[in-house]
């Protein structure tokens, strides 16, 4: 038994999780919907994983505070902020480009008893308040990501500010070196539930595959294949831009591989956030950087869900016979890219966007109700997208960091 553990602990962790993926797609087209009984094994996994994100947000980020200078926060921030925005309006145009030359949709008809309630929008300025929490506990406990990362920009500032003090430069040193220790006792944690992943990993894709069956995919396949056309193009737009910048693409994908197919399999970002923050740790990125621009982006950043809204809306005017105008694409590239900020970290966020932005369009919702049909299959993509696009950005944004760190020296 202890020989069959030492090679498990010891065999590559992507070995593992592929493993787990191809098990898990033969159970479940084996078993079918019994594959419910393995569900509580991708439960505990999600819940080892969220059991973490608040440390480990909390303590990376107001550790890596204080190894940065304020002033690189303010300009990294700005940085992350305008990435995203680009990357999510770039995102939609790709969505609308592939889906406009492969026409998902053409030929179908909506069934007129399909109805669909449109969930409330909580809109760009609930998002932006959200960012300062009126209840400290109420963050971290409703896992309000931004609440967290203010809360910890906060006091990482604080601490910092104590350290460069004279009168608790003492004070400071030691309550740094306390957040410190309890930043590797996270990680420490961190690294026994990784081990755990590919089991969580092989309960999901069998519980999914059980309950989706081919049926659904090839019901809306044109659908579904049209996305992941469109969602490969933009994989392709990010290597382009790491080539640029001369990231090790090989790397990259060594270490960023386990979340994002993590992602893929539990459809969500902020889930898959521990993960996440280990390979920006392996790729040894800036602390101060990937402690807030990866919690952020897990809320805000969706280049997956961005090009689901393009996609979605080419399929629904497809299926009604009426083609989207140069100026409705204009406007659901407009509204896509506010609407994937505004809905950011609500349950459901993907129907939420894509109803919001058929509202606006004039698209009827009765197409949205189609597509919750797939939502699940779409998702996992989406979500896959969403973390790797945060990753690049993450990525990119050091690089440009760092070869500023480098002139700066060379001149002096």
């Amino acid at each position: 038994m202890k020989t069959i553990w030492r090679s498990y602990i010891e065999a590559s962790l992507i070995l593992k999780i592929t493993v787990a993926l191809i098990l898990g797609i033969t159970v479940g087209l084996i078993f079918g919907e019994d594959t419910a009984a393995v569900a509580p094994f991708g439960d505990l996994l999600l819940r080892l994983l969220q059991f973490l994100i608040v440390p480990l947000i909390l303590f990376t980020l107001i550790v890596g505070v204080n190894q940065t200078r304020i002033g690189s926060l303010g300009r990294m921030g700005g940085k992350v902020f305008v990435y995203y925005l680009l990357t999510s309006a770039f995102a939609i145009i790709v969505g609308i480009s592939v889906a406009t030359i492969f026409n998902p949709g053409t030929g179908m008809t909506l069934d007129a008893n399909e109805t669909f309630e449109v969930p409330e929008n909580p809109g760009v300025v609930s998002v932006l308040l959200n960012i300062v929490p009126d209840n400290i506990i109420t963050a971290f406990s409703e896992l309000n990501l931004l609440g967290i990362i203010f809360t910890a920009l906060a006091f990482g500032i604080a601490i910092s500010a104590l350290r460069s003090s004279e009168s608790n430069k003492e004070l400071g040193e030691t309550v740094y070196k306390v957040i410190n220790g309890l930043n590797e006792a996270t990680l420490s944690i961190m690294k026994v539930i990784i081990q755990y992943v590919p089991v969580g990993v092989f309960a999901i894709v069998a519980e999914v595959v059980g309950n989706q069956g081919a049926d659904t995919l090839l019901e809306l396949g044109s659908m579904v294949g049209v996305l992941y056309v469109a969602l490969i193009v933009q994989i392709m737009f990010y290597i382009v831009f790491m080539v640029f910048f001369k990231i090790n693409i090989k790397d990259f994908f060594r270490h960023g591989r386990t979340p994002m197919i993590t992602a893929f399999v539990t459809q969500s970002s902020s889930g898959t956030l521990p993960l996440t923050l280990n390979a920006a740790r392996g790729l040894d990125l800036s602390k101060s950087l990937y402690g807030f621009s990866l919690p952020l982006g897990a809320t805000i950043n969706m280049d997956g869900a961005a090009i689901r809204i393009a996609v979605s809306a080419v399929f629904a005017a497809n299926v009604i016979g009426d083609p989207l105008s140069f100026a409705e694409i204009l406007q659901v590239v407009l509204i896509g890219t506010l609407a994937s900020v505004g809905t950011a970290g609500v349950p459901g966020a993907g129907i939420i966007m894509i109803a919001t932005v058929f509202a606006q369009v004039g698209l009827p919702m009765e197409a949205v109700g189609l597509l919750t049909a797939i939502d699940v299959l779409v998702g996992m993509g989406c979500t896959a997208l969403n973390i790797t696009g945060d990753l690049v950005g993450t990525s990119l944004i050091d690089k440009t960091e760092k070869t500023r760190e480098s002139k700066q020296k060379r001149a002096t």
